[in-house]
């Protein structure tokens, strides 16, 4: 997902195909084709790994620039109320309420995490009403 203003339509794209959609914001590829974030590069491939394990789950990534590109459209992510992207990766449930309000940052995005924290958004999800 490259454009950060049809983030909400594929989002919502996404939910309409299934109740197991998750976002990982990550750091944006250079142009040797690797994330300039090195948390990013180990955590990916676990990612998945852990996501696959999920049925019919759909995974959206979504590549940020550094923090300190401002002007970057991705910047959008770091300031909006609902995703509030402080560091990456930051893997994150999305329902149609919204975000969870548990995410996996940095570190946490490790296959031996995503079990538990399928698990936990899961609950957060079944007692979910949306305003």
């Amino acid at each position: 997902m490259n454009d950060p203003e049809k983030f909400d339509e594929q989002v919502a794209q996404a939910l309409q195909k299934s109740n197991e959609v998750f976002v990982l914001f990550f750091g944006r590829e250079t142009s040797r084709g690797e994330s300039w974030c090195s948390d990013c590069v180990v955590a990916d491939p676990e990612v998945r790994a852990g996501l696959a394990k999920v049925a019919n789950s759909i995974l959206l990534e979504v590549p940020i620039d550094r923090l300190s590109e401002t002007d970057s459209p991705t910047h959008v992510f770091r300031k909006r109320s609902d995703t509030r992207v402080e560091r990456i990766p930051t893997l994150l449930r999305w329902t149609e309420c919204g975000p969870s309000q548990e995410r996996l940052v940095e570190e946490q995005c490790r296959e031996q995490n995503i079990g538990s924290f399928v698990a936990e958004t899961g609950k957060q999800r079944d007692q979910q009403s949306c305003a």
